[in-house]
């Protein structure tokens, strides 16, 4: 089935030169062609970026050596039990002379590595509690210490597969027709569904007809559009006759940070992971947890304060020279990209709703810009989208195809996947923030 989807694909895209020449790239670089550059072809201009991007951070010249560089993106992906990832990766290591040794377990590998995994564990789910402690047990060790290049270095590539693995799972990738294991949606999700419905395009009976109550009709979805459409033009001009103050604003983000601890589903359980993922990292019992939960307080992340633009890319360039400028073209095209379509209705500007998710992850994270009103995104984001964006984001390996159908029902798969875009930049920013921030306060 994917194998179809593939040749389907390049039958389509054979007048389009920039996804023949990423399609050649992607295979050059890789020496394969994933599902994932498949699904992200929706989307060329991201996709490129993306590329370049990972070939960078794997296999150009940089602090760390190759078999390390997989080997740690074998750590992250597993921290979501992402098999997919993990499977891809173990033999990328091997390729490039890793030990087989090594991927026993983690115990089997170099202290160096092992003492990655407490940075590894915590980035993934629960960045706000990252400290300057953190970076200087690392940098400072007796024996196997890092240099802050090669901190840098592994920082990155921790925040690009643990995004990676959000991607992977929100869009319901499964392993290429030659691989064994892996991963689709979780079952029993995975009925009626496979790589091929995205890549094509189309959406099943099921997907059009029924949501998670198992009752709702196309007419139904497009009255969705409809009313966030509305809501849109209403928000605009609102913004247009005034503006909330400072303090308005402020406790409007402390509404829905907390409104966010909330926000959970009814497929919200424990998933086991395999021992062929769970023996690439340590404490397999710790995950995420809202920062707000049990009486902790977490300080709010003030973007004012640092922020990627001002601090974080300053950062990054100077100790891992152009990865930076990478970083931040792919940021910026997450973010801005748009078709001026939504659903059904072209010519409309999706900033607001775009700046909303963005902003939603972030707000879940304890991140808050001062010059945002937060009042906005109960009014573009209804609960169903906020399970699923949650979901993905926190919980990437609990994603099921009911999450991935019952919201936006009248949207496109490549607009489906468009946002699973911002999910993962949004993420990876504010990973990046966290780890940034307490490594420039051990510089200090």
């Amino acid at each position: 089935m994917v194998f179809l989807s593939f040749i389907q694909i390049l039958q389509v895209g054979s007048e389009d030169a920039q996804m023949h020449t990423l399609f050649a790239d992607s295979f050059a670089a890789l020496g394969r062609l994933d599902n994932i550059t498949l699904v992200m072809v929706f989307h060329p201009q991201y996709l490129e970026s993306f590329l370049k991007t990972q070939h960078y951070l794997l296999q150009m010249d940089g602090p760390l050596p190759l078999h390390y560089r997989h080997y740690i993106g074998i750590m992250a992906a597993a921290r979501h039990q992402c098999s997919y990832l993990v499977n891809l990766h173990v033999n990328d290591f091997l390729h490039v002379g890793g030990d087989p040794k090594w991927l026993n377990g983690l115990e089997n590998a170099p202290q160096k590595l092992q003492n990655l995994g407490e940075l590894n564990k915590v980035l993934a789910h629960r960045p706000w509690l990252i400290t300057k402690e953190h970076i200087e047990g690392l940098l400072k060790a007796e024996e196997h210490s890092w240099s802050l290049a090669e901190l840098v270095h592994a920082v990155v590539l921790l925040t690009h597969y643990h995004s990676l693995a959000s991607f992977t799972f929100g869009c319901g990738i499964s392993p290429e027709i030659h691989c064994d294991g892996g991963h689709t949606f979780r079952p029993p999700s995975v009925s009626n569904y496979c790589i091929c419905d995205i890549t094509n395009g189309n959406h099943s009976v099921d997907e059009m007809q029924v949501n998670s109550a198992g009752n709702v009709s196309v007419s139904d979805s497009f009255f969705e559009v409809e009313a966030l459409m509305e809501k849109m033009k209403q928000l605009q001009e609102c913004r247009d006759e005034e503006e909330a103050s400072q303090e308005e604003m402020a406790s409007r983000f402390e509404i829905e940070k907390r409104e966010s601890m909330f926000v959970f589903s009814s497929d919200d359980e424990e998933v086991t992971p395999a021992r062929d993922v769970s023996r690439h990292f340590e404490d397999t019992s710790y995950g995420y947890k809202d920062f707000s939960r049990h009486g902790m307080h977490v300080p709010t992340f003030r973007v004012q304060d640092y922020c990627w633009e001002d601090h974080g890319y300053s950062l990054v360039n100077r100790l891992y020279p152009d990865v930076g400028q990478l970083i931040d073209e792919k940021f910026h095209i997450a973010y801005n990209l748009t078709y001026n379509t939504m659903a059904m209705h072209k010519d409309v500007d999706t900033s607001m709703l775009r700046r909303a998710i963005w902003n939603y992850i972030h707000c879940m994270f304890g991140i808050r810009y001062d010059d945002y009103d937060y009042g906005e995104i109960n009014q573009l984001l209804d609960r169903s989208f906020k399970v699923y964006i949650k979901t993905v984001v926190c919980t990437p390996e609990k994603v099921t195809k009911r999450m991935y159908d019952s919201f936006w029902r009248q949207f496109k798969h490549s607009e489906k996947v468009h946002v699973n875009l911002l999910l993962i930049e949004a993420r990876m920013q504010a990973e990046l923030l966290y780890a940034l921030r307490a490594i420039t306060r051990y510089m200090t």
